[in-house]
């Protein structure tokens, strides 16, 4: 716990957000809490380690808050880390087992005993002890706080701020046994979609009341959220498009699961032989609607719900494709690399390009610069006409048509 956190130790930087929770715990009706601290009264040596270092320091009272905070803030980190011997004296702290009892571990290291906590927890079980600790773990490596799944809910802490945040939502949880999560189905009916941001707002309103960036814990479960069962809720989650859920109401004293379906999967357009890169942009819509949903780039993958998408690539001349977007799959969309035409002019003209399609007619592509002797066009490969004349003659008859060809990656140069 000596470890520094910017400016402050871990233990001076606990020892301040806990004051801080303790002061914040007043108002809370029929409230009781304890104070029990290891490794905090023995040093440890280069030949001894104080196993049984750990001591309920402020026994579980009404109105303790005071004592507790004068206790923290002349506690100091000297000792070793007797997890297991901690968790069973704690089990025992509580005046009675009929309330609703838990435990908030906080610790920076591992078991350094004898003692396997998650022998203990299952002793306290069997012994009918209704304790599920919080565990906080600082600083420390996840996979080392995989160990501590057999006691209780646990939770990484890699910075002051962090620490902070999860201080925070482990007392709502402990104080409030209203829970919920919420389940981004696949295709499957299985909550594996995440890392997208949802909004909550109180139903019927613009009153945004919380902000999620969706999260699957270590187990792969959807994280577990506090709300505030007070009110109903309306759910954005801002997936492409995004998925409006309303009047969601929360039940008091159980944990709630919010289900929302949304399968998503990915659009890759990319060039099949482009021989540097090219930077073109992608516009997506929902099939048969108007409204653009997202712009990407060529060569960049973008998440999208399952269904399908009408694509305008804006490549000169457009390219329109109708995709599929299938669960968890990347739909990959291939098109040629560009080429480029160049012209100059004597004196500056105005004119066209058109491209020859299959029919036989022409499509128009673009607009010269007017009056420019000269400009450059990056253009899709195939048959390309170019209507002009000098800007500075005033007569139709004198239009000149010039045809080329372009093929990927090559420029060619026109003297009008």
């Amino acid at each position: 716990m000596n470890a520094k956190w910017g400016d402050q130790t871990r233990i001076e930087a606990a020892k301040e957000l806990l004051t801080k929770t303790v002061d914040d715990l007043h108002a809370v009706p029929n409230l009781e809490i304890g104070l029990r601290v290891y490794g905090h009264q023995s040093p440890i040596t280069a030949t001894f380690q104080d196993c049984n270092d750990t001591k309920l320091e402020v026994p579980f009272a009404k109105n303790n808050f005071d004592n507790i905070k004068s206790r923290i803030k002349s506690i100091r980190a000297k000792g070793t880390t007797p997890i297991a011997r901690s968790l069973e004296a704690a089990a025992g702290d509580f005046p009675d087992n009929n309330s609703r009892n838990t435990i908030i571990l906080i610790t920076d290291g591992l078991e350094a005993c004898d003692n396997d906590p998650c022998v203990i927890a299952k002793k306290l079980k069997d012994k009918g002890v209704k304790v599920n600790p919080f565990v906080i773990g600082l600083g420390m490596d996840l996979s080392y706080l995989e160990q501590f799944k057999c006691i209780g809910t646990y939770a990484d802490a890699e910075t002051k701020e962090t620490f902070k945040q999860v201080l925070q939502t482990v007392v709502s949880r402990a104080l409030l046994n209203t829970t919920a999560q919420i389940n981004l189905n696949d295709i499957t009916h299985t909550p594996s979609e995440t890392d997208v941001t949802m909004f909550l707002f109180k139903a019927g309103t613009n009153e945004l009341k919380y902000t999620f960036t969706h999260t699957l814990n270590e187990l792969g479960h959807p994280d577990t959220l506090i709300l505030d069962p007070q009110y109903k809720y309306d759910l954005i989650v801002n997936t492409t498009p995004k998925i409006i859920k309303k009047g969601i109401e929360i039940q008091r004293n159980i944990h709630n699961t919010i289900i929302v379906d949304s399968p998503q999967g990915y659009l890759k357009v990319r060039f099949i032989n482009a021989a540097k890169p090219y930077q073109f942009e992608v516009r997506v819509t929902q099939e048969g609607e108007h409204t653009t949903l997202n712009t990407q780039k060529v060569g960049k993958s973008d998440k999208y719900l399952v269904g399908k998408y009408d694509l305008e690539i804006l490549t000169l001349p457009r390219i329109y494709i109708t995709a599929s977007v299938n669960q968890s799959l990347t739909t990959h969309l291939d098109i040629r690399a560009p080429g480029m035409v160049r012209y100059s002019s004597g004196n500056g003209i105005v004119g066209q390009i058109f491209t020859e399609n299959g029919n036989g007619t022409w499509d128009w592509v673009c607009n010269l610069n007017e009056g420019a002797k000269t400009g450059s066009w990056r253009l899709q490969p195939g048959k390309y006409r170019l209507v002009y004349r000098q800007k500075k003659l005033k007569s139709s008859t004198y239009t000149l048509e010039k045809d080329f060809r372009i093929n990927s990656n090559k420029t060619i140069s026109l003297r009008l």
